[in-house]
C-alpha cells in the first residue's frame, strides 16, 4: 500500500490494484473509503487501478485541519498522489461525489489529465445537481419493484427535507436489489467519514464560473456516465453536464444504478475501458 505526504504533512494512502496502464480512481460518498470499488467489476484485467484514500478515510491519517476536507482543499492532494507515482499525465476515473473533485483538479491542472471518466458523478462543481423532482422521478421507474412501497415514502421524505436518511430505500441506488446486492452494502456500509462529508460540499468550495473558465484549456477527453435508472445524476444531467468540457461523451448504461461497475460488470467494463484505452 503506497503512501505519501500532503502538503499539510497528512500521510495518505492509496491501493493499486490490476495490470495495465495506470488509472488514477478518486471515490465518491462523499468522503467515503475508496475500498467499496472494488476492482470496478473487473476492470483490474484492463487496468492498473490507483484508488485513493481521501484524507480522513480508509488507511489515510486525519487532517490536523477539519476544513481540509473541503471538496477544493483536496485538490493539492490528488496533485502529490500523481507526482508520488511518477505520472507526468494520468487518466483519472471518478465515482459520484468524486466527481466534482476530479473537475476542480482538472481545471486546476489541465495539462495533466489524458482522459477524465466521471462515473455517475455528482457535478456540483459545475454549478449542477440533481434535483429532489429529478430523483423521485428516476424511482418511479422503479414502481413495480416488490420493494417500492415500503422505500418510496422514506426516499420522499429524505429529498424534501422531512425525513433523515433511511437504507430502507438503498434500493434505489442500485439497478438490481438481489441477495449480491445486499451482501455488497452490508460488507461496505460503514466506509464514511460523516464529520469529513459534512465538509466537503462547504461554501467556498465551488466557484462554478471560474471552474467552466478554466475548463475551456482542457484538451482531454471526457466521458460522462449515467445510470439509466439513476436520479443524481440522472442521464439528463449526465447531458448538461458534458456541455461543460470542450471534447465530452455521454454513455448511459442500460438498467443500471449509481453503481453501474455492479450492476452489469461486462457491460461496463466493456463501454469504461473502451473509452480509457482510445
Amino acid at each position: 500500500m503506497p503512501t505519501f505526504t500532503a502538503a499539510d504533512g497528512t500521510r495518505l494512502a492509496c491501493h493499486v490494484r490490476g495490470e495495465g496502464e495506470p488509472l488514477v480512481v478518486l471515490p465518491g460518498g462523499p468522503m467515503r473509503a475508496s475500498a467499496y470499488l472494488g476492482d470496478l467489476g473487473g476492470l483490474t484485467a484492463r487496468r492498473r487501478l490507483i484508488l485513493l484514500d481521501l484524507r480522513g478515510t480508509g488507511d489515510s491519517a486525519t487532517p490536523a485541519d477539519p476544513a481540509s476536507y473541503r471538496c477544493d482543499r483536496l485538490v493539492d492532494d490528488v496533485e502529490m498522489l500523481r507526482a508520488h507515482m511518477g505520472l507526468d499525465h494520468m487518466d483519472v476515473l471518478a465515482h459520484s461525489a468524486g466527481a466534482s473533485l476530479a473537475i476542480l483538479y482538472a481545471a486546476a491542472h489541465p495539462d495533466r489529465v489524458r482522459r477524465l471518466a466521471l462515473i455517475t458523478g455528482n457535478p456540483s462543481a459545475l454549478g449542477l445537481r440533481a434535483t429532489p423532482e429529478e430523483r423521485l422521478a428516476a424511482a418511479r421507474l422503479r414502481a413495480a419493484e416488490p420493494w417500492f412501497e415500503g422505500a418510496f415514502p422514506a426516499l420522499e421524505a429524505w429529498l424534501t427535507g422531512s425525513g433523515d436518511f433511511d437504507e430502507v430505500f438503498l434500493p434505489f441506488f442500485h439497478g438490481r436489489w438481489d441477495a449480491a446486492a445486499r451482501a455488497h452494502v452490508a460488507a461496505t456500509g460503514e466506509q464514511t467519514n460523516d464529520e469529513a462529508a459534512d465538509r466537503y460540499f462547504a461554501e467556498g468550495a465551488f466557484t462554478p464560473d471560474t471552474t467552466r473558465a478554466a475548463l475551456r484549456a482542457l484538451a482531454a477527453p471526457v466521458l460522462v456516465y449515467a445510470g439509466e435508472l439513476d436520479g443524481g445524476p440522472s442521464p439528463a444531467l449526465a447531458r448538461r453536464t458534458a456541455e461543460a468540457f470542450p471534447h465530452a461523451e455521454v454513455a448511459v448504461q442500460p438498467g443500471a444504478g449509481h453503481y453501474p461497475w455492479f450492476d452489469d460488470p461486462e457491460w461496463f467494463v466493456r463501454r469504461t475501458a473502451g473509452f480509457l484505452d482510445a
